[in-house]
């Protein structure tokens, strides 16, 4: 699955710049995390397993996990781009460090059909152990002072995606250029055409 592709008939984005931003943008422009399918695209898409890990023993709990964990992260991003952190930051946080504990899923290097070393999972990968991965993302982000500094709000019309301003200059309006910022401009021409016909 090519990154920010669309997968059937949902479509993820990989664009924030961070797992756990992206984790956070599957409530935008609906739900995502609405089916075990979704969810299993995502954690692929997301680099959490390789492309053909089995993940036929996932079930609906998995679901619910992780729209918990997404609910904890959007908490703590949120929180941290106001001046005073919300009165639940404390619980978010203290929930999200029990999550990262749990240990990432073990990979190892194996050779592919055509000899080359290519990543598989030691064996099908838990769910405590994907949610302490995205959690562990998350922990990084929050203690690394200059990617916190990077966090930023899109500024497009009902717009809450979070992301990671990596851009020179810091400088990126948009959680992506082609879906907020390409409106933008077409609205703005739009204006610009109404006021010259007036």
């Amino acid at each position: 699955m090519a990154l920010g592709m669309a997968t059937g008939a949902y479509e993820l984005r990989f664009d924030a710049g961070r797992i756990c931003l992206d984790l956070l943008a599957t409530t935008h422009p609906e739900e995502h995390l609405d089916s075990l399918e979704v969810l299993c695209a995502w954690i692929v898409g997301a680099g959490l397993v390789p492309p053909g890990t089995p993940l036929a023993h996932a079930d609906a709990s998995w679901s619910v996990a992780f729209r918990e964990l997404r609910g904890r992260i959007g908490q703590l991003v949120r929180a941290g781009l106001t001046p005073e952190p919300w009165p639940s930051y404390d619980i978010a946080l203290a929930r999200v460090n029990d999550i990262a504990r749990a240990a990432p899923p073990a990979p190892r290097a194996v050779r592919g059909e055509d000899g080359t070393l290519v990543r598989e999972l030691d064996h099908p990968p838990e769910c405590a152990a994907l949610l302490g991965a995205v959690a562990r993302d998350l922990v990084e982000l929050l203690t690394d002072p200059v990617a916190r500094a990077g966090l930023r709000e899109c500024e497009g019309d009902n717009c809450p995606i979070v992301y990671l301003d990596t851009s020179r200059g810091r400088r990126r309006r948009w959680c992506s250029s082609e879906v907020c910022g390409n409106r933008e401009r077409v609205a703005r021409h739009r204006r610009r055409a109404a006021l010259s016909r007036t």
